[in-house]
């Protein structure tokens, strides 16, 4: 850990919380412990995990390893294991990461001379996607790309009135001002916990300063269809306040530019080149997909398929929050007033309150 003796105080505690995480965990663990440049300690929060997870956290001789313990009625699980990773660190600066981000060499020490340069209390990256499914590539650059438009980061620094965001999968915190807006503790059953930790540092005497990471974390948060179509029905309708609304919009934005190229195709082949046109208006939503920051063949593979389907989503998500429940790693979780009820081996007793016109999260 940068060369930082047994009973030294480290300058950052890295807190990853982990539940079933042994696809991911390994690379994230690689990443953190190779990092220079400044002392830290990582805790590995393992949270009643299955699989390998907790063996992959041991088997590296700097981290720490504890584990969650029990969850209190109403708190999410990520909630519960952060809290347990922060109660044990030992550093001013504390940063929560997910394990299935990957930090790039030297990322950890420029992140806090950032949050320093810029006289933050809380920094948060949004990381750079990986996509490698079909799913992925067609669904992840419109989501982004809506997240950006609707919470666009330059606005979230600038604390514009109503424009709140945060990731949690990189929140860099100084501990004094964490600890005085109650931490984790004080959001515990909120599902988009990261926005509503930023919310609360959203006063004259802190500030929060968010942004693109890419150049410092990546990340592939779903790894399949089902996992992608889980953590995004959680999340979705937290994150856009009027989910039919924009449903409505990105299907009357394929079908015009799908009804755009065939006119553009028929005019082709017809010789009626005056048509062709038309095909630009493929680049309306190329141009807003752009700022999600993936490659240009997932822009066109979500331009083409993804709209539609982020679009079932949205509907999807609005559903699960409208009847009460929403699921995540075998856990479910009651938002508002539940319709029916949930399975004793899987339920959160406590309501989780929805939050409107949140900021950014991807996975929780």
């Amino acid at each position: 850990m940068d060369g930082l003796p047994p009973d030294a105080i480290p300058e950052i505690s890295i807190i990853v919380p982990a539940r079933n995480e042994e696809a991911s965990l390994g690379d994230c663990l690689e990443s953190l412990t190779a990092q220079t440049g400044v002392a830290f300690e990582i805790i590995v929060v393992d949270d009643a995990s299955s699989d390998r997870t907790r063996e992959i956290a041991q088997s590296f001789a700097k981290v720490r390893v504890i584990s969650a313990g029990p969850l209190p009625d109403g708190w999410t699980g990520k909630n519960n294991a952060v809290i347990a990773g922060a109660k044990e660190a030992r550093a001013q600066w504390l940063l929560f990461t997910d394990a299935d981000t990957v930090h790039l060499p030297g990322s950890l020490a420029r992140a806090l001379d950032e949050v320093k340069t810029e006289g933050a209390d809380l920094l948060s990256y949004s990381p750079g996607q990986v996509a490698v499914t079909f799913a992925e590539r067609a669904v992840m650059p419109v989501i982004f790309a809506e997240l950006a438009a609707k919470y666009p980061p330059q606005q979230v620094r600038e604390q514009s009135p109503g424009i709140v965001a945060a990731n949690g999968q990189y929140l860099l915190v100084r501990r004094a001002a964490y600890a005085a807006v109650g931490g984790h503790a004080a959001v515990a059953t909120e599902i988009l916990e990261d926005v509503a930790l930023a919310r609360l540092f959203r006063n004259p005497s802190k500030r929060v300063y968010f942004r693109y990471g890419g150049d410092a974390v990546r990340t592939r948060m779903y790894r399949n269809w089902p996992q992608l179509r889980e953590g995004w029905t959680k999340n979705l309708a937290l994150l856009f306040p009027h989910p039919e609304r924009l449903a409505v919009q990105s299907l009357f934005l394929w079908f015009l530019a799908w009804s755009a190229l065939g006119v553009a195709v028929y005019g082709a082949a017809s010789k009626h080149f005056a048509w062709i046109p038309f095909a630009g208006i493929w680049l309306l939503p190329y141009r807003r997909i752009l700022v999600a920051h993936f490659s240009s063949a997932n822009n066109l593979i979500a331009i083409a398929c993804g709209l539609p389907m982020f679009a079932y989503l949205l509907l999807r998500s609005k559903k699960a929050h409208a009847n009460g429940r929403v699921s995540w790693k075998g856990r479910a979780y009651r938002t508002g007033a539940p319709s029916g009820s949930v399975p004793a081996p899987m339920q959160a007793d406590k309501s989780i309150p929805r939050i409107e016109n949140q900021g950014l999260r991807a996975k929780s």
